[in-house]
């Protein structure tokens, strides 16, 4: 999350329309700030991105800007992106781009007219250069709305190597290895785990990754349509598996209230900040930016990962997710939101954040000498190198009143069952309850 192609005609049309990329992925020496397409001109773009990958994302705007002339600002609208957006349409002020982190969402604000489909430019290269997954997961209807720009990895378990190996342990390759080592790292007196109950979409990646292994890919699939209930008995086994070690107060820093006291970036700062609380913190490829931009570590020495281990017999997960940029069709500024998600379809976009860390591309065009690590080259190779077999988060195909809105729907019963895992049943039939609703079943 990296080859690509396109053809002459359109990497020329590109670089004419950005006036400053060329084929070989080259500066263009521009006459002169006047002469650039987009000079004095405003693109606001909103995404849920806060803290280090807003910081990152800026760097992105700044590069466009500094192409096109084009003055890009960035706002963020926190977990409840579908209601912020919704809200600024409704009062004449809408974003000109939004980078949508849910597929659902994109599916909905497009089912509510809110998007103008893609450039002809935009879609060839995502053609071109993309897997046809993504194709598929920004598109609605037969018309591409959404470009994926940010991929993530959502089956890597984060580990301070000196904390493993202070407690003797290595790489788990099952998930009842995983807990086992986590009580040995405990015993040597750090949690085993941090966990970002705060932020209820974490546990859903937790669910997610047991899920797909546990009961294979085609339930998988069938539960993120809907196809099956929630009160399936695979839902409740997989319940059951993460409960192991939501009860497990020894092996979760702080215990369930402080998990739930505990947002994403805070969970990784109780594994690689100043004063270390844990030895692991399960979540995506992004972990890492947080651990190098924050808090110094280098990856591969200071931060490592493994892959998020099998469950009872079942395949290893790749579990993966991914912010959508969309043009919004009542956006002050088409002409410079079109623009830019022609410059995102390109490798050059996708390399200045690879550069900062904490980022995939889904671009197999973009040259892997770009990430800054090793161990991001191999995370973003073994994405790429899945096609269209990796399973896209569930939650982020949910309609977002059930999957992706803060306080409710699946983000809260998972956070009710990290405070009490007791009764995996009956929050299947909770969740199930929820889904019913969002899905109009």
């Amino acid at each position: 999350m990296m080859r690509r192609r396109m053809t002459l005609a359109s990497c020329t049309a590109l670089a004419l329309a950005l006036g400053a990329t060329a084929c070989g992925g080259g500066p263009v020496t521009a006459a002169g700030d006047g002469d650039k397409p987009l000079n004095g001109q405003t693109l606001t773009v909103a995404g849920v991105w806060s803290g280090t990958e807003q910081k990152n994302f800026q760097k992105v705007l700044d590069a466009f800007a500094e192409k096109t002339g084009a003055k890009a600002q960035f706002i963020s609208t926190g977990d409840n992106v579908s209601t912020v957006v919704g809200s600024k349409i409704e009062g004449g002020n809408a974003f000109d781009v939004v980078m949508v982190p849910q597929v659902g969402v994109l599916q909905q604000f497009a089912e509510q007219g809110w998007l103008k489909p893609l450039s002809k430019k935009t879609e060839q290269a995502v053609d071109a250069n993309y897997a046809s997954v993504w194709k598929d997961y920004g598109s609605v209807d037969g018309s591409l709305y959404g470009l994926y720009f940010k991929a993530a990895h959502k089956s890597t378990v984060w580990y301070s190597p000196e904390a493993l190996d202070q407690a003797g342990v290595k790489a788990p390759k099952t998930y009842d290895e995983m807990l086992k080592a986590g009580q040995t790292v405990s015993d040597s007196g750090l949690a085993a785990f941090s966990v970002a109950g705060q932020d209820g979409w974490t546990l859903t990646d937790w669910f997610e990754n047991i899920y797909l292994s546990e009961a294979g890919p085609e339930k998988y699939d069938q539960l993120a349509a809907h196809e099956i209930k929630w009160t399936d008995p695979t839902v409740v086994q997989a319940l059951t598996t993460l409960g192991k070690l939501f009860k497990d107060k020894e092996l979760i820093a702080g215990g369930q209230k402080e998990a739930l006291n505990t947002d994403f970036p805070g969970s990784v700062e109780k594994v690689f900040g100043p004063e270390p609380e844990a030895g692991m913190v399960y979540e995506g490829d992004f972990v890492a930016g947080v651990a190098k931009d924050q808090f110094g570590k280098k990856i591969g020495q200071d931060a490592d990962f493994f892959p998020f281990p099998s469950v009872d017999g079942g395949e290893a997960p790749v579990v993966s997710g991914g912010d959508a940029a969309v043009v919004l069709k009542d956006g002050k500024n088409q002409k410079a939101a079109t623009a830019f998600l022609e410059y995102l379809a390109s490798p050059e976009a996708a390399a200045v954040w690879a550069d900062a860390g904490g980022f995939l591309s889904p671009n197999k065009k973009l040259d892997l000498a770009s990430y800054g690590d090793d161990v991001t080259r191999e995370t973003a190779k073994s994405l790429v190198d899945a096609g269209n077999s990796v399973r896209f988060d569930m939650s982020d195909q949910a309609p977002a009143a059930f999957g992706g809105t803060k306080g409710t729907g699946e983000w809260k019963l998972l956070q009710d069952f990290l405070r009490d895992p007791s009764d995996p049943k009956a929050t299947a039939d909770k969740l199930e309850d929820a889904a019913a609703k969002a899905y109009q079943d």
